[in-house]
Formats: structure tokens, sequence, C-alpha cells
């Protein structure tokens, strides 16, 4: 069994394009939520969402993969760009048979399904792009991937709703950690933003209709949310060999120790709200990661802002902590960047890692009104230091999926 390292990061996401700014932005509690821009959201009952609104994709990419794909396979390639500079590594001598790319969606091409539909029924059947399925389709994100930079190793797309990057970083977190592979370009991507989508979703009655104040609406753990804010963007991850890694002279932002997934089996968007499968996830990440209870200093929640999901969540980590619940910090990042769905927990690894290297807690912002049901520390509204040693980072699904990852403040006696 090999140690496993994060050696590069990359993020895309409505409160910051870039890691830097991604993580500026947390630190600062700066909220990504406004009035949708890219379509007339007038006369849906949700109008807000997590847009990215100044997204340049020429800055990495070429002109050809803009103009065939959809937002989010540049979104992805844009990160994993961006990741794979970070990490410093040598395409022309690394072992392309020992580099692979797994990656999560949870929708795929939202925005090219939506064009082409639009197309076939305005102009006919003849009209509609040959990229068409190939855009739309959720492996083509690390296809493009493996593509762009030359990974032939394992490669396949994830799909489990809002936990597809999470199962994807725990799944690219064993092929390295085995031997199978060296490297893993790993994460997720995600842009639903569009009119079917948001209607789709407001219609489940899923979403925040705090439309008169957007940056507001994300509110997880507080006593009055209303529900979460649809939103987009990608999250990247270098998983490395830490042998390799050191060899080499890599950046080592930190230490990922374990993966624990599992199933509700209950309905199809609803948390048990026994909340035992998803303490199974949280403890099986524990028990992979040889982690005890006492050495857990921050948790990065699900916290998606709907009133059952923040209630069982709290709930769920108290049956695996117990009183030690209390003085564990938890924040969640969706309280700023609304929840990027498929592509969440590969932005939220981002944020844990981060918070790991530097020290620091990022807020969750809006907490305005404790709720008796939701009482632990969710560290609200500011950024606080803390010296951690390990984080957890917890994702659950429409359909029942949980996954949590847990890492570790990378140390040489570690």
């Amino acid at each position: 069994m090999h140690r496993v390292v994060i050696t590069g990061v990359g993020a895309v996401t409505s409160v910051g394009i870039g890691t830097q700014n991604f993580w500026d932005a947390l630190k600062s509690g700066k909220n990504g939520v406004s009035r949708v821009e890219r379509f007339d959201p007038s006369g849906f009952k949700s109008q807000i969402a997590g847009e990215i609104k100044d997204f340049e994709p020429a800055k990495r990419l070429d002109g050809k993969e803009i103009r065939r794909f959809d937002l989010f396979t540049l979104y992805a390639l844009y990160s994993a760009a961006e990741a794979i500079e970070k990490s410093g590594l040598d395409l022309e001598s690394l072992d392309m048979d020992r580099a692979g790319v797994i990656y999560g969606s949870g929708i795929g091409g939202e925005n090219v399904w939506e064009q082409e539909h639009s197309k076939l029924l305005k102009k006919g059947p003849g009209k509609v792009s040959p990229f068409f399925i190939p855009a739309l389709i959720i492996n083509m994100a690390p296809g493009m991937i493996a593509m762009k930079f030359g990974f032939k190793g394992v490669n396949y797309g994830v799909v489990s709703a809002c936990s597809s990057s999470g199962h994807a970083i725990g799944e690219a977190f064993r092929k390295v950690r085995n031997g199978e592979m060296d490297i893993m370009v790993t994460g997720g991507s995600e842009a639903p933003i569009g009119p079917l989508a948001l209607a789709g979703f407001c219609a489940a009655r899923s979403l925040s209709t705090r439309n008169d104040k957007p940056e507001k609406a994300s509110r997880p753990f507080d006593k009055n949310r209303d529900g979460f804010v649809v939103s987009e963007g990608s999250g990247t991850l270098i998983l490395e060999n830490l042998e390799r890694a050191k060899k080499r002279g890599a950046p080592i932002f930190g230490e990922i120790v374990g993966y624990g997934a599992s199933e509700d089996a209950f309905h199809i968007t609803a948390p048990n709200e026994t909340g035992e499968p998803q303490a199974m996830a949280m403890k099986r990440a524990m028990e992979d990661g040889n982690i005890k209870k006492e050495e857990v200093d921050y948790i990065n929640a699900h916290g998606t802002s709907t009133i059952l999901n923040d209630k069982v969540e709290t709930m769920v980590i108290k049956k695996v902590f117990g009183d030690r619940a209390y003085d564990i910090n938890i924040s969640s990042s969706k309280s700023m960047t609304g929840h990027l769905l498929g592509a969440t927990s590969a932005v939220e690894a981002v944020a844990c890692i981060l918070s790991l290297r530097e020290g620091i807690i990022t807020p969750t912002t809006n907490y305005e009104t404790p709720d008796e049901e939701c009482d632990l520390n969710y560290t609200p509204n500011r950024a606080v230091k803390r010296d951690i040693k390990v984080a957890l980072s917890n994702s659950f699904g429409f359909g029942g999926h949980n996954v949590t990852l847990a890492f570790k403040k990378y140390e040489e006696s570690n």
C-alpha cells in the first residue's frame, strides 16, 4: 500500500476562478450567488444560482475545444490544466500508461442538450450538431482531459448525483494506493444552469426561493433555510504516489488517507432520516484511514441548506463522534458557492486540503438564527485559525449515495 498525496489542485467556481481566487473568496466569506443572467428566469420559483460570469476559457483552452464542448467539459479541462500546472508534472517524461483520469458529473451536458433540442424543434433534425452526443455524455470530461494531456491509464466517468466527484476521488485514491497507477487526475465538473434543469429542481421543491436577496439564500444549518442554490463549476486534484512525488520534488498540498461509501436504500431524493447509512460512510472513511475520533479537527459538511439534509447531517455527526462532535469545527462551503451537484465533492475537497495546509477553517456564512436541531459548531460567518491534522468531507447525493473522504495534513513523520 502506497501513501497518496495531492500534488496539484485546480478550481473554477462562482466565487473565483483559479485555486487562489477560490480560496481567498472562501476565507473572506465572499458569496457567488446572484440572479440568473444566462437566460431570463422570470416565472421560475427560484431565479438565483451560483453562476460563473467571468469565465475566459481561451486562457487555457484552444478554440476547437471551446466550440465543440459543453461548459461542464470546458470547466473540467480548465481546472485540470491548472492542477497539472501546479503539480509541476513533466508530461514529456511521464509514463502515461500509469497515469489515469477518473472524473465525476451528475448531469453532464445540460446546456448543449437544451441548445440542440431547441434547434431540433425550430429547424429540424438536419441542424442538430454532429458534436451533440460527444458534448453531452459525462465520460467526455475525463476523456478530453486524457486526450489533451496524453494520459493512457485507467479512464472513466462517475455518476452518483451530488456524490459523483467524491466517488471519483475515492476510486482514484485506491488506484494509486494499491499501485495500479502512479498518478491520477480526478475531480468533478457540472454546468446545470439552464431553463430545463432549473425548472426541474423548482418542480422538485429543492431550491431556495429567496430571490430578493440571492446572496443570503444559501444558509446551511440556519433555522430559516429554505432550500439549496444550484451552482456550477469544477474542481481537480492530482493524486500521486508519495515516493514518486518526493523523488521528483513535487509540491505536496496534503494527503488523502481514507474513503468511505454507503447507500441509503431509502428514497429518490430525501436522506435516510435514521442517519445510519450516512454514519456508515463516515466510519468507513475513518477506518480506511486508521483515524480515531479524537484526531478529527474539521468536517466540511454536505450542508446543502435544505431543512431535512442539514438536520440529518447534524444527527449523523453526533452518531459518529458522540459528545466530541461539539469540539469539531464544521462548515459548509455551499453557503458561498451554492451547490455544484456532481462537482461539489471535488471543489470541497480542494477547500479541505487548503484548510489543512494553511490552518484556516472557512466559515458557514448566512448563519443568523440557530436551529435547536442543528446545535454544533458550524464556524459561523467568519473564518477561524486552527491547527488541523485531519479533515473529513461529506457528500450525500440524490438516490442515497453517500461518500466521505478523509484528508491529513502532510508531514514527513505521518
